[in-house]
């Protein structure tokens, strides 16, 4: 049984997210708080297995009472969100990198031509996050600090070809190490990023807008036709496969799901390896699932750069774990060191050239 804690300041809303999860036989609702105060002091007392926090709510917020949970009393969160607008979208992304697994669309009313579909993904979504072990941000960030800083420990060796493009997957726990490694990348970074992360409809447009708020390199959400250009990131846009042509422009394509998934890390990286091969640049990061794991293997069989998160760094080591186990990663690195080993790989055929 999946015990849950519903944070909520809506009465209409509290009453039906309730509903929805007290449906299903594997959940129950263990208390409804109004504010995130009152679910800090909820934790402090009880240990729910997951928690649906709402964003915009009086005294203590979605994202104060996130960042304040995972540094005392952590547990899995996801954001419940009803609401497009920009500023709460940010917020929810904040509360991502606070430490929440992932966000998701409020459920509409019981009438509503959605509603079916999206409570089955609130309660589908509640049973995935319950699984997954969380930590106590404040102490990962002590114990990280804490360990000593050997040199040269990854010997990035100068590469013979040209990196044209670096491909990004991700899934569960994904947007904040993305932001970190696009707010690393220098902003005269010399090939196109292209991204896939899985996350619930609606949301792409606002982590773009989020990532670009801390990265120097223009974050688009691509459109099919849209040409790549050095220096700036492409992350694919709901229910499209994305890929590049050999042109160097985007295909945004309504071909079926991979592994359950549309857009798909698989769909994207096996394009990139064949129009690329050597020239490209592959990172797999955190999710659950096998998601483009045996597409980085292909890409690391065409001479590409392969990378995947290490277990310690990931939230969920599922996708890059499986990219391990078939040998597919050349670097498997910590979150915090891989906007480095990408800009070393990027940048040294451009500064050769500028040495010659």
């Amino acid at each position: 049984m999946i015990r849950v804690l519903v944070v909520e300041d809506s009465p209409v809303a509290r009453e039906l997210l309730t509903h929805i999860l007290s449906s299903d036989a594997g959940i129950q609702v263990i208390g409804t708080v109004v504010n995130g105060k009152e679910a800090v002091e909820f934790v402090m007392h009880n240990k729910p297995d997951l928690i649906t926090m709402d964003i915009h709510m009086p005294e203590m917020d979605g994202f104060e009472a996130t960042r304040t949970i995972m540094g005392t009393n952590p547990v899995p969160i996801v954001i419940v969100t009803g609401s497009s607008n920009m500023r709460e979208l940010e917020t929810s992304f904040r509360a991502i990198e606070a430490g929440a697994l992932t966000v998701i669309q409020k459920p509409q009313g019981l009438g509503h031509p959605d509603y079916e579909k999206n409570a089955k993904n609130l309660i589908t979504m509640v049973k995935l996050m319950s699984e997954i072990k969380v930590v106590r941000r404040w102490a990962r960030t002590a114990e990280r600090r804490s360990q000593p800083q050997r040199e040269n420990v990854y010997n990035i060796a100068a590469q013979p070809a040209t990196v044209k493009v670096v491909a990004i997957g991700a899934s569960t726990g994904g947007p904040p190490v993305i932001e970190k490694i696009l707010a690393e990348l220098p902003h005269d970074f010399p090939a196109p990023v292209l991204i896939v992360q899985h996350m619930a409809e609606g949301f792409i447009p606002g982590f773009a807008e989020w990532l670009g708020q801390t990265s120097s390199l223009p974050v688009h959400v691509a459109f099919h036709g849209s040409i790549t250009r050095p220096g700036h990131v492409y992350i694919a846009p709901d229910g499209t496969q994305m890929r590049v042509d050999a042109n160097g422009r985007i295909v945004c394509a309504g071909d079926a799901p991979e592994n359950g998934l549309r857009p798909s890390v698989s769909y994207l990286f096996r394009s990139i390896a064949e129009v690329f091969g050597k020239n490209a640049v592959a990172v797999l990061l955190t999710g659950m699932g096998k998601d483009g794991a045996a597409e980085l293997k292909l890409m690391q069989d065409k001479g590409a750069i392969t990378i995947a998160q290490n277990e310690e760094s990931s939230a969920v080591f599922g996708m890059p774990g499986e990219a391990v186990k078939l040998g597919a990663a050349r670097y498997v690195l910590p979150a915090d060191k891989i906007a480095a080993v990408l800009t070393s790989i990027a940048m040294s055929k451009v500064k050769r050239d500028e040495s010659n």
